[in-house]
Parts: C-alpha cells; sequence; structure tokens
C-alpha cells in the first residue's frame, strides 16, 4: 500500500507542481499597425493584412496580470498603450493619394482575454525535474479603450474628434474584440519569455478620423475643420493624383462598411509567483506536510 501511494505521488508531481504556480505579472514591447482608410496597396481598401504601410508601424507597450484557471485555460487582464498612423502620401493608389490625409493616434486600451492552451511541453530537456516548459495558446476577449486621432497640421499635432470633419461627433471611446496566438517558455519556474500577435476588431471605423462621404464646407464648424476636411488643394494642380472635383462634397471620402481594426506584435516577460491552489491543498498537502510532534512533558516522580 506504502509503494502505490509513492508511486501515485511521484506520477502526480507534475501536475501538483504546475499547480502551484497560478499568478505571472509582466510587461512587453513591440510594434502596432492598423487596417482603416488611410494608406494602404494600389487597390481600394481591404481588411486584410496585406494592406498594411509598414513604413508607418509604431509601437505597442504595456503590463499585464495572467492567472492559471486550469491546465489548459488561463485569463489575462492587461493594460495597453498602441500607436498606430497613416498616410495618403505613401499610397500607390491614385484616388488615396489626392485624397492627401493623414493621422497618428494613440490607443489605450484596457484587455480581458481566456488563453487556451493547445501545445505544452511541460518537461523542455527532459530533465524530470519540470523547471522548464513551452506553451502555445489561442486567446479571444473583449476590451475597450481610449482613442484620440490628430494629424499634422501646421507644425503641431492637432486633435480631429472635436472637428467633426464628416460632420459626425463619434466617441473617444469603444470597444473591441481582440484574438490572436501566443507561446512562452517558462524558465525555472519563475520567468517567461513569450510572444504574442493581437488582432484587434473594433466598433467604430473612425480610429482615422475617415469614413464616409466629404461634407458642404459650410455645415463645418470652424476654418480649421474645413482645411482638414479636404485636403486636396495642398497637392496644386498635380498630374500625378485625380483633380479636385473628385474631391467635393458628397463624393466618397472613406469606407462605412467595414470598420477600422488595429493589430500588435510583441516580445513579453513576466515573473510567476508561487501560490498553492485549493486543488493543490486539499489532495496533496497532506501528502508532503511535515509532522509536527508536540514534546512530552516529564512530571517529576516525587
Amino acid at each position: 500500500m506504502r509503494k502505490l501511494l509513492v508511486i501515485l505521488s511521484l506520477s502526480a508531481m507534475p501536475f501538483v507542481g504546475f499547480g502551484q504556480y497560478l499568478w505571472d505579472f509582466g510587461v512587453h514591447a513591440g510594434a502596432s499597425n492598423y487596417l482603416g482608410e488611410i494608406g494602404g496597396k494600389a487597390d481600394t481598401r481591404k481588411d486584410f493584412i496585406t494592406d498594411i504601410k509598414l513604413s508607418k508601424t509604431q509601437f505597442a507597450v504595456g503590463g499585464f496580470a495572467r492567472y492559471k484557471i486550469n491546465p489548459i485555460i488561463s485569463a489575462k487582464l492587461g493594460l495597453n498603450w498602441n500607436r498606430i498612423a497613416g498616410a495618403d502620401y505613401l499610397s500607390t493608389n491614385r484616388g488615396r493619394a489626392g485624397r492627401n490625409l493623414s493621422f497618428r493616434n494613440d490607443i489605450i486600451d484596457l484587455e480581458l482575454t481566456g488563453q487556451f492552451f493547445f501545445v505544452d511541453v511541460p518537461d523542455l530537456g527532459h530533465t524530470y525535474r519540470y523547471r522548464n516548459d513551452f506553451r502555445m495558446y489561442a486567446f479571444v476577449g473583449i476590451a475597450a479603450f481610449y482613442h484620440n486621432p490628430k494629424t499634422h497640421y501646421n507644425g503641431a499635432w492637432t486633435p480631429l474628434q472635436p472637428l467633426q470633419t464628416e460632420g459626425v461627433s463619434y466617441k473617444k471611446f469603444g470597444a473591441a474584440v481582440p484574438l490572436g496566438l501566443g507561446l512562452y517558455f517558462t524558465i525555472d519556474k519563475k520567468h517567461r519569455i513569450g510572444w504574442e500577435f493581437n488582432w484587434r476588431t473594433t466598433f467604430t471605423d473612425y480610429l482615422d478620423d475617415v469614413s464616409t462621404v466629404y461634407v458642404n464646407p459650410a455645415d463645418l464648424t470652424s476654418a480649421e475643420a474645413i482645411a482638414l476636411s479636404n485636403r486636396r488643394d495642398e497637392l496644386g494642380n498635380s498630374s500625378e493624383v485625380p483633380t479636385a472635383d473628385n474631391y467635393l462634397p458628397g463624393m466618397k471620402r472613406g469606407d462605412p462598411s467595414h470598420n477600422d481594426s488595429y493589430l500588435t506584435t510583441s516580445i513579453n516577460y513576466s515573473y510567476i509567483i508561487r501560490g498553492k491552489s485549493s486543488f493543490y491543498r486539499s489532495k496533496y498537502g497532506s501528502i508532503f506536510k511535515h509532522k509536527k510532534y508536540k514534546k512530552r512533558k516529564i512530571r517529576a516522580k516525587f
């Protein structure tokens, strides 16, 4: 009976050790880009990665906390700062280039995702110590974000949302659905180094301040709004782009049939906090708990 208990205890050790480390806290840094109306290739807008202008890749930084729910599911809460940008002058599409719009947007998002592990190598190197591992996962979740698109005008970055360049009062707060893939290596049961690709689909088409049609300048509220709603005239009489007659009120300025999205790829590091789970305590705590022996009181015999 004792031998059986020892065998069962040893066979359960990988899962017991795995269950002891439930939390890890970390940071990440990487690159970000977006899919929307501004920039892109020679064709019209596409919601696919081939429409990205790599020269407008920006930064992505943030921090996170992750909790292991069970051996195949973890929950992750992250706070991120992602900058995206675009410029029509980089596009080989004549219509986009003639539109001559550009923007930069700093997006602060708070996201909660569920990670679902589909590759698990719990003992890298087959050391039988289970100190190093490798895991891959897919994830999906929900995010809330704050954004404020700006454009460079008269030597300064000018916020676009208050100007309502399309006559639309869109919100600075929004929601997104993050999804993607990731992986990490655990080293010495304490450190995790990983990589993650995160694609966030939003419920707004105004990350770049462009969505519908050109409005009548008379309907805009300021001279600055008029100047930034249609920047075709800044190009002069260029033969390389369509004439100003193609950018009149009511004509196409954006594509409202697709919402904007942004994506990041990043390297992350996290530190694991040791803490036994309730499953560990209830099932295995008694096996490894040292017994405390009370000292016997010796009474004098007189």
